[in-house]
């Protein structure tokens, strides 16, 4: 019996597939449960066209997304953050954070199509990866820099007011 997927069956194949199954498998699983129609002559012309149509949509989307990537690729971002002894971060630059800065530039990225392994912890220049589709993905440069005024101040000297020692006395 061949049949066209109407959607994803695990172990069998992906929606649109047309596939040759057990009449029984097909009668008794597939049809009654709208998993699949029968690939019949209309049915199968009527999937050729609907693809078709889903592949030029496809692509007009990829274009546009396309030379958005291409905008995002000349971005640089700046982040100043707090640091302690020995240039370590307080915190961390997280995606969040980066899709905050690319929001208040005009450029609206959903922060979980931002490519971050792991937050930024130090600091330097680092390439980060957008994945704005799965056929486009672009680069933007994230820059982590101390936050200016941000000494640890060194121990202060003892004044003459203070007692710098104490002594007992009987």
């Amino acid at each position: 019996m061949k049949v066209i997927l109407q959607e994803n069956v695990e172990g069998l194949g992906y929606l649109g597939d047309v596939l040759t199954v057990a009449d029984g498998y097909g009668r008794n699983y597939l049809l009654p449960r709208k998993k699949a129609v029968l690939a019949e002559e209309r049915q199968v012309k009527l999937l050729q066209h609907l693809k078709r149509q889903i592949d030029q949509k496809a692509k007009k989307e990829i274009e546009a997304l396309g030379d958005i990537g291409k905008q995002m690729s000349n971005v640089s971002l700046t982040f100043e953050v707090q640091t302690g002894k020995d240039d370590k971060l307080f915190g961390s630059v997280t995606s969040k954070d980066i899709a905050e800065q690319l929001a208040a530039q005009g450029m609206t990225v959903d922060r979980r199509k931002i490519q971050l392994p792991h937050p930024l912890k130090e600091l330097g220049t680092f390439p980060v990866a957008i994945k704005l589709h799965r056929e486009v993905v672009t680069k933007i440069q994230v820059t982590v820099v101390k936050q200016a005024g941000d000494e640890v101040p060194a121990e202060a000297p003892a004044s003459e007011d203070t007692p710098t020692e104490m002594t007992e006395t009987e």
